[in-house]
């Protein structure tokens, strides 16, 4: 769970950083688009990178709720009968952590069928992007529920990557610190970061 859930924040990162293109313009934007389809050639076929991408992401995101079935489950099996007091020593993105995973699985469909099939999108043009993020986000449901979900992966990052570091045997009294601010660090990056597209569009800085 710690290696998929590394991937997939390796992806955050890369895929955060590409969004925020759109405060370049249209063209910039479309043109990173249409890069991502080239790469690799002419040893690698037109879009072939891209694919091998998503086959990889779709391995880490299978993993990872596997993975996060597989605890739930030992948990369950290995406390049957809750505690009769309990105190909540755990933060609210602990607590929140594996409702949060079924918020972004879900938003994941959403996300797919709204700006890579364009099923969802209501004024979708194939092969641009672009267009189809202010198209998207010019709605009040296609804004808020991307708004919403990116509040929740900021709480699942910050938990998930303090929690991967432990698993990973990273941790010790003396880099504690560092790994607890930056799991605050990368989680407030991401938020900020996506949420900054969403809320252009919305408040027309981006058009």
């Amino acid at each position: 769970m710690a290696v998929s859930g590394l991937v997939l924040l390796a992806y955050l990162v890369a895929h955060m950083l590409g969004n925020l293109k759109v405060f370049l313009g249209a063209g910039e934007l479309n043109g990173y688009a249409a890069w991502l389809r080239t790469v690799g050639q002419p040893f690698l076929g037109y879009a072939w990178f891209l694919w091998l991408a998503r086959l990889v992401l779709l391995a880490a995101v299978l993993v990872h709720a596997v993975a996060a079935y597989q605890l739930s489950r030992r948990d369950l099996a290995a406390r049957p009968v809750g505690y009769r007091h309990r105190r909540r020593r755990a933060s609210y993105a602990t607590r929140t952590m594996r409702w949060g995973g079924v918020i972004l699985a879900l938003f994941v469909v959403w996300h797919i069928l709204d700006l890579t099939t364009l099923t969802v999108n209501p004024r979708a043009e194939a092969g641009h992007p672009y267009q189809n993020i202010v198209a998207s986000f010019s709605t009040w449901y296609g804004g808020g529920i991307y708004c919403l979900a990116m509040l929740a992966l900021g709480l699942h990052v910050r938990h998930g990557f303090w929690s991967a570091a432990q698993t990973l045997g990273l941790n010790n009294p003396r880099r504690d610190r560092v790994l607890k601010f930056t799991a605050n660090g990368l989680a407030l990056l991401l938020t900020a970061g996506f949420l900054s597209v969403p809320i252009a569009v919305m408040t027309g800085v981006v058009r």
